[in-house]
């Protein structure tokens, strides 16, 4: 039996969290061919903004980066869904989009995406390297500091 998406990420020590419902009319993925599209996710569980404010003002790069893997494990919820839970359905992600909710003067937009991308990684090894962009914004959803979209390859 293969591993399941839960059991990959509870490995990492975290908890695959429940599909975020969409705040706006929009489906959180959608599927091409073998390509998966998922939905920008921000920083929430359970409708709760968990990291909210600017990063490089009301929070610092490391919580920027946690509130970024908050995102993936949201995207990671909506892979499963998508996916029935089966894991070896991946073949790689291919791209990701990160927008960080900055300060002025906030130049470390990428390396808070880190926290992601870095989970990415830690899933689907080379297969979780992706091409990516990291855009700090002026505002997000609900004021959450970070929003992150991703394309993943799949059988």
């Amino acid at each position: 039996m293969s591993k399941t998406i839960e059991q990959a990420v509870a490995e990492q020590g975290l908890t695959l969290p429940v599909i975020p419902k969409p705040r706006g009319m929009f489906l959180p993925w959608s599927q091409l061919g073998s390509q998966l599209f998922l939905a920008g996710q921000i920083c929430e569980r359970g409708g709760d903004v968990l990291y909210s404010g600017k990063v490089g003002a009301e929070l610092d790069l490391e919580t920027g980066k946690l509130a970024a893997q908050t995102c993936a494990l949201n995207l990671l919820a909506s892979l499963s869904d998508a996916l029935e839970g089966d894991f070896s359905r991946v073949v790689r992600c291919v791209r990701m989009n990160g927008f960080v909710n900055v300060a002025p003067g906030f130049h470390d937009v990428p390396l808070v995406i880190n926290g992601a991308s870095e989970l990415f990684v830690a899933l689907f090894g080379e297969a979780g390297r992706h091409a990516r962009t990291a855009i700090g914004v002026a505002t997000l959803p609900g004021n959450a500091a970070v929003e992150v979209e991703a394309i993943f390859e799949v059988r």
